[in-house]
């Protein structure tokens, strides 16, 4: 069986051998190329005198912030365990994982910050989940979102993943964002492939991938318990069962 991976090809190792440890052929299909903002490095050093954190919301904005500014001494407050690996792995010494999502960012900075003490810079993209800066504006802090990079939307399903969807050979589709998703919904259709959903089971990081998800008519939908890889390869390993045991229930 193989298992469509749709997230950007460097987030995608540790999945990867995931799925490969259960049998299963990963088919990378990245659904977002990230691209820096042409006035990336300019906007980040207007903003960074006064900054007291940087708040993390993503891998990519990880990579973004280093990739134009040598400056690591900041405090790093990544959303999850997967971006705050990914700032480890920029230099950043002192970094602190929310272990969730952006509400859960947004505690963690309430807790270990003060608002007295200086800006906090959120590295994002144009579109972002959630409003942390409307949490953390409401706690009293200063918040400087940066459109530091922009993911943009494949145009076309390769050719590798239009055969396998079309010959059926892909049993399942991991999700990991709204925008992915509607992203593969989009290309899916364009392609004619919206029928052969039906054989696939999506399994998904949140309600709200879930939802996005929903204009297609899926084998069964698995939904994470928690915004973690842990919990999305948990909800794959329920779908697997499910598979081998003939239960066709939807989950959402």
């Amino acid at each position: 069986m193989k298992a469509l991976v749709t997230r950007p090809r460097e987030d995608a190792a540790g999945l990867t051998a995931a799925l490969l440890a259960r049998g299963i052929e990963p088919l990378l299909e990245p659904l977002l190329s990230i691209e820096l903002a042409p006035d990336a490095q300019a906007t980040l050093a207007a903003a960074l005198p006064g900054t007291q954190a940087v708040l993390f919301t993503s891998a990519n904005g990880v990579r973004a912030f280093a990739s134009v500014s040598p400056q690591r001494d900041l405090p790093a407050f990544a959303v999850g365990d997967a971006t705050a690996r990914a700032a480890q792995a920029a230099g950043f010494a002192r970094v602190e994982s929310a272990g969730g999502d952006v509400h859960a960012l947004a505690a963690l900075a309430v807790r270990r910050l003060d608002p007295a003490a200086g800006a906090l810079i959120h590295a994002a993209a144009s579109a972002v989940a959630g409003d942390l800066a409307a949490e953390l504006t409401r706690a009293g802090f200063t918040v400087r979102r940066l459109r530091l990079y922009e993911a943009v939307a494949a145009t076309r399903l390769t050719a590798e993943s239009h055969d396998a969807i079309a010959a059926g050979a892909v049993g399942a589709a991991i999700f990991f964002s709204p925008r992915t998703a509607e992203t593969f919904v989009t290309l899916a259709r364009a392609a004619g492939l919206q029928d052969r959903a039906a054989s696939i089971a999506a399994v998904v990081l949140s309600p709200a991938v879930a939802a996005a998800l929903g204009p297609l008519t899926w084998r069964r939908i698995e939904v994470a318990a928690a915004p973690n890889e842990p919990a999305l390869l948990a909800a794959l390993d329920r779908a697997l069962h499910a598979a081998q045991t003939g239960d066709k229930e939807q989950r959402a």
